[in-house]
């Protein structure tokens, strides 16, 4: 039980997430509200926020990569080059976008 009620344990993991802290949370959340209520998305459908630092030369320090899959499997993927906590909702593209965030043409790409 020593693992669970330990949150120092995480931070020594090779793997894990740096603490973050309950704005960072909120804002994931709220984004992931705001990403189903644009595109229509149903509480079925899966939809992920993630921060991440850009390893592109000259790029921005951080991004926000936000994905979601729809019920007959399509991935819709879109970012801002900014951290989560400073998206607001005109970071996140109109409904009528959706089609063009289908697919996966940044497969390989050093910046993804």
């Amino acid at each position: 039980m020593r693992l669970w009620g330990d949150s120092g344990a995480f931070r020594s993991a090779p793997f894990a997430a740096a603490p973050q802290g309950l704005v960072h949370l909120e804002s994931v959340e709220r984004l992931k509200d705001l990403t189903r209520a644009r595109f229509g998305l149903s509480a079925n459908e899966a939809i992920m926020v993630s921060e991440t630092a850009c390893e592109v030369p000259g790029g921005p320090a951080v991004q926000t990569v936000i994905a979601f899959w729809t019920e007959d499997g399509t991935r819709h993927k879109f970012r801002a080059f900014k951290p989560v906590t400073e998206m607001t909702d005109e970071d996140v593209p109109p409904a009528w976008l959706k089609a063009s965030l289908a697919g996966d043409d940044m497969a390989g790409c050093a910046c993804c």
